[in-house]
């Protein structure tokens, strides 16, 4: 291994410069709410980053889950990256094209659960790629698929058990990646059967809010502020959480950013929690 990988985030000059190193693998992590009328497997046929494979987040989830986007079994989820090309010796760069950290860091976080650290956020997305008039392609080369062995960091998780005993032990902080109106339930779930609010002690800190305009990460400065705004303790451990747990990667990517030293994700996130018949929830701002 000798290519040095930034991380967590790289700059759109750094892939221009490294992107036909062969230790390399570029994710096109892109996945949009149904709201935003967008389709992410149409945009990629279009146009991506030469050499970049579309990553599905759906593909890279668990279908049997009655929760969307939770994470299969290490070994399906490993089999599934090397389908992608991705192997435990490959560098790795995802990105997406929101325009703010909306869904690659999904991607970041699953391989970290594999133990694979090799592997970072493209800066401001496939968007500051296409302002800067990088080069793009429609073309889309045959995978050859790589071996993929994983190394299980469960740190890296939670599950509703653990969230459950959290809610007396208060061992971990919570913080919620939604938009403050569905954090307060001023703002309707958009799915059926899941209650307004938050779990009860949880802060808000909407992942939007930690982009520049640009769709650049904030600096550690500015994401401190952000947090400590919110009342997060950066050094105490943290659980994010957001609405199917793809934003609450956003969430830990800005923590790792900042260097939080223990911080996980609530997989099944709102979703699960708000779906429960017997989970405590609370509305309004945070208390």
């Amino acid at each position: 291994m000798t290519l040095a990988l930034p991380a967590p985030l790289v700059s759109t000059e750094w892939l221009a410069a490294n992107l036909t190193n062969p230790e390399l693998r570029v994710l096109d992590a892109s996945t949009y709410l149904p709201s935003a009328n967008r389709s992410a497997k149409a945009e990629y046929a279009a146009a991506h980053i030469p050499g970049a494979v579309f990553a599905d987040i759906d593909g890279l989830s668990d279908e049997t889950s009655p929760f969307p986007h939770t994470r299969p079994s290490p070994d399906t989820l490993a089999a599934r990256l090397g389908a992608l090309g991705v192997g435990s010796d490959h560098a790795v760069v995802v990105y997406d094209g929101s325009g703010q950290h909306f869904s690659a860091p999904r991607v970041w976080w699953m391989l970290h659960t594999l133990g694979h650290t090799r592997v970072t956020v493209l800066d401001g997305g496939f968007p500051k790629w296409q302002r800067e008039g990088r080069p793009v392609t429609a073309d889309i080369s045959p995978i050859a698929p790589a071996t993929f062995v994983p190394q299980l960091d469960a740190s890296r998780w939670r599950n509703l058990e653990n969230m459950r005993a959290n809610l007396s032990s208060h061992a971990e902080q919570v913080v919620d990646a939604r938009s403050a109106g569905r954090f307060t339930a001023e703002e309707a779930e958009p799915r059926a059967g899941v209650r307004g609010g938050h779990i009860p002690g949880a802060r808000n800190v909407h992942y939007a809010s930690l982009v520049n305009a640009d769709g650049t990460m904030l600096d550690a400065e500015a994401l401190r502020s952000r947090f400590a705004n919110q009342g997060v303790d950066l050094t105490a451990p943290i659980v994010a959480s957001c609405g199917s747990g793809i934003t609450a990667s956003a969430v830990l990517l800005a923590l790792h950013v900042v260097g939080a030293p223990n911080t996980a994700i609530y997989d099944g996130s709102w979703t699960e929690w708000g779906s429960q018949p017997d989970t405590p929830v609370e509305t309004g701002p945070a208390r």
